[in-house]
């Protein structure tokens, strides 16, 4: 069902690492024909593990995961028969996503202009850091960064200093506010008959997610790490450690949740101090005392079956294997597929990525349009 939602829709993935490649691919798993264009020595994730940071050798496996379903073509785009090439191509696509520094296709020949005069249909994802014009558009940065200049690192981690969070948020939410904006513009291109060109930026994406935090620092009260509900400062929402070094996640925001759960560790006397001013230091402190007496099984094993909002921390090697995660059936292996279910369907398998050459994309597009 998925597979037939963007049948027929041509997508150019000109994205390296994670952002575009990732919004490239949601759009193949919703049946698009992605087909990705890389420089000559390839996508650089190609030969790295993002993991270590250290080199691979043959295709690294993350490059794989993330370009999966779609065809890849390496292509020289400053040299002429690249650039006829990548032009041909540009003149059917539906799509066209792109993750260079603001600037930098245009000094290659293919300007937003130029592409919309080639094909007034085309819908031009532009991904960037911090966007297409603004002081900071042509400034270098990474996932890190866009956290930090939207404000959520300022609230995120222990009360010490803020913490890096995995995987890069920025470069998730990115590639699905992309894919998401191209699939307006398809929208929008149905009704006009015209594309769109679209500006998304990676600290924008994440500074959008930011209005709670903004409304609170306007009303005086910003939240400081550890200080509020959502970011560590109620006992009844928080990580304590087990007494085997492991985690839990506790969630009992409404008193009924956290009325079951002071009842199940035998601590009625703890069901009132729910509106306990925040932060709730002490509280927190006991209710740590508590966790720390046991292991984590132990806590699995006492609270699973009460309605308290509990989890385990879980592992990545644990996730797999975990029975609500296997009764879905949207891991398999290593790959987390797409997340939704249609009408009872679960998503297929990706393909493989498959590298192409000038001579076989050229033919898949520009001769059956």
């Amino acid at each position: 069902m998925l597979k037939s939602w963007l049948a027929g829709t041509r997508v150019l993935d000109l994205g390296q690492y994670l952002p575009g490649p990732g919004a490239a691919q949601i759009l193949a798993d919703l049946g698009a024909d992605v087909l990705k264009v890389e420089p000559p020595s390839g996508d650089p994730l190609r030969a790295l593990d993002p993991v270590t940071g250290n080199p691979v050798s043959g295709v690294s496996p993350y490059y794989a995961s993330i370009n999966a379903g779609k065809r890849v073509l390496r292509l020289d785009l400053k040299s002429e028969e690249g650039k006829r090439a990548f032009a041909r191509l540009a003149e059917v696509a539906d799509v066209l996503i792109e993750s260079f520094r603001p600037g930098a296709l245009a000094k290659l020949g293919f300007g937003a202009d130029r592409l919309r005069a080639a094909n007034p249909r085309l819908i031009h994802v532009a991904l960037s850091g911090y966007g297409q014009s603004g002081p900071l558009a042509v400034t270098a940065g990474h996932d890190l960064n866009y956290l930090a200049f939207a404000g959520l690192l300022a609230a995120s981690g222990p009360h010490a200093a803020p913490a890096i969070t995995f995987p890069p948020i920025a470069d998730h939410a990115s590639a699905m506010h992309a894919a998401l904006c191209a699939l307006g513009g398809l929208l929008g291109r149905a009704r006009t008959g015209q594309g769109a060109f679209i500006d998304v930026s990676l600290a924008e994406t994440v500074l959008a997610w930011q209005g709670w935090g903004l409304t609170a620092a306007r009303a005086g009260a910003a939240p400081a790490r550890e200080g509020a509900l959502l970011n560590g400062g109620a006992a009844y929402y928080r990580i304590y450690r087990t007494g085997d070094g492991k985690f839990v996640a506790l969630g009992a925001i409404e008193k009924a949740f956290w009325r079951n759960f002071c009842e199940a560790v035998a601590r009625r006397d703890w069901t009132d101090r729910h509106a306990d001013p925040l932060p709730q230091t002490a509280l927190i402190a006991e209710v740590a005392d508590v966790f720390a007496g046991a292991p984590r099984a132990e806590w699995d094993r006492r609270l699973k079956n009460v309605d308290c909002c509990y989890q385990p921390v879980l592992d990545y090697g644990e996730v797999p294997a975990h029975p609500h995660v296997a009764a879905r059936g949207l891991v398999r292996g290593a790959e987390a597929a797409f997340a939704a279910i249609v009408d009872g369907e679960p998503p297929s398998m990706r393909a493989p990525h498959r590298d192409v050459t000038i001579e076989e994309a050229v033919a898949a597009w520009v001769e059956t349009v």
